[in-house]
């Protein structure tokens, strides 16, 4: 992590009645991020103890305590992201990084936070979901003017909620949020003892329109994305969630796109613990395999990790674990395409039918791509490629990984036994109906006597 100054002491501060009287105070550094792999939990050194969270691809952002009161940096500013290998963005962030870092305090505590503005217009910082004074709300006009550029504006309030939380600018929404601009917030709750849990993820589902071969958002999509990401990474660029066995897990899952996403995670249960509006009593908890996250919402999950494996965690809408999709596609499965690929191939010999059978051969293709952009499917695995992109990752269960440990172990190795293999012996009949009326099942005789 590198540490940059970005105002020197005793710069002055904006100060009106819409947010603290805090004038001639020296800045907190603002901490710069220049890598897209997750980095540790940043563990309290002072203060109430609580087990810190991991932003999956991102960061925690550090602060200082002045007096009683716990102060952050936050610097707005067009940043460069690496949304996978082989594609950058241009986009607007938070200290370097789309998605911004994750801020996270305890409740009860007095935040304070400089929010500097580098971007080539106003913009101000809404903190999504928290109750605090109306001035602080961070709607542009309505709480308090617009941040100007160059200028550095604060916010400063208790924290009375523990929970999970966003931010992103109320100041030309539209564009700001959908260049990149957002970010978590965590409340921890006062008391350790509730809800424990050993490992504790976080990460913010957002969306681009990013055509091939370019770099910036088209900001006017409303709804055809092409590229679907966590934390402003797309599979095989999201890293993978590790966690050792025996492990009790808490996922958080907030939604900044313009789209429910129904986030799948195989190989276990889970319960809700956690919403928008706080954490679930555990009389109303409630099961679950995939669980739906709202535009503009949170919701947080808990599981043991009693089951060794790779288990695929991704959302359940097919095209948002695609990168780089098109809606112009025309479909060609079953069409006939060989005498259309020899009189194409007399004039471009390296050229390559897809689609005839399925977008499978895809995945393993090799092909030119324009510059700055990725394939629609990609990623392998141990077994071949995985054919999946964008909202995409893996749960890994392991033994014996420490807790502060959350490098790639690696594939996992099936005991055997236990992974699906080729059959070459007889098989059953193959029993079909070739009509679509409704077919009861015969019981069987041994019920039919009781």
């Amino acid at each position: 992590m590198n540490r940059r100054q970005i105002l020197g002491a005793g710069a002055a501060l904006v100060s009106t009645g819409a947010w603290a009287q805090t004038t001639n105070v020296g800045l907190p550094e603002a901490p710069l991020m220049d890598t897209a792999k997750t980095q540790p939990p940043l563990r309290p050194s002072t203060g109430p103890d609580y087990n810190p969270v991991v932003t999956l691809n991102g960061w925690t952002l550090p602060w200082r305590m002045n007096g009683n009161v716990k102060e952050f940096h936050l610097v707005a500013e067009p940043v460069e992201r690496e949304l996978a290998e082989g594609m950058t963005a241009y986009l607007w962030g938070y200290n370097g990084q789309s998605i911004g870092p994750t801020i996270e305090a305890v409740e009860g505590d007095r935040v304070r936070i400089f929010v500097t503005n580098r971007l080539p217009e106003h913009t101000s910082v809404h903190w999504h979901g928290l109750i605090l004074p109306s001035g602080m709300d961070g709607v542009s006009g309505l709480s308090h003017p617009g941040i100007p550029p160059g200028k550095t504006f604060v916010y400063e309030f208790d924290l009375v909620k523990s929970g999970t939380f966003m931010y992103h600018p109320h100041a030309d929404e539209m564009v700001q949020m959908a260049m990149g601009m957002m970010g978590m917030f965590i409340v921890h709750p006062r008391d350790p003892a509730f809800m424990p849990v050993d490992r504790d993820f976080v990460f913010l589902l957002n969306a681009y329109d990013i055509d091939p071969g370019t770099y910036v958002p088209r900001v006017m999509t409303m709804t055809d994305m092409n590229l679907w990401t966590w934390n402003s990474r797309v599979f095989p660029g999201i890293d993978p969630l590790v966690v050792n066995q025996g492990d009790r897990v808490r996922v958080r899952v907030g939604n900044l796109t313009m789209t429910n996403h129904p986030i799948h995670m195989h190989g276990y249960d889970f319960k809700v613990t956690c919403t928008d509006g706080g954490w679930v009593p555990p009389t109303a908890q409630w099961p679950e395999v995939s669980i739906d996250i709202p535009v503009g919402a949170m919701r947080a999950y808990e599981f043991d990790a009693v089951h060794l494996g790779d288990w695929a965690i991704h959302c359940h809408k097919s095209h948002h674990t695609m990168n780089a999709m098109g809606h112009d596609v025309p479909t060609f499965i079953g069409v006939d395409k060989r005498k259309l690929t020899g009189m194409i191939r007399e004039q471009q010999p390296e050229y390559m039918p897809m689609g005839t059978a399925g977008m499978a051969d895809m995945g393993e293709m090799e092909m030119p791509l324009p510059d700055n952009t990725i394939p629609m499917m990609t990623g392998w695995g141990p077994h071949g490629p995985i054919e999946m992109g964008g909202m995409f990752s893996v749960v890994k269960v392991r033994k014996g990984i420490s807790r502060d440990d959350y490098a790639d172990p690696g594939w996992y190795e099936n005991p055997p036994g236990t992974q699906a293999y080729e059959w070459t012996g007889a098989v059953p009949d193959v029993v079909t109906k070739d009509d679509a009326a409704t077919h009861l099942t015969p019981r069987p005789a041994s019920s039919i006597e009781g």
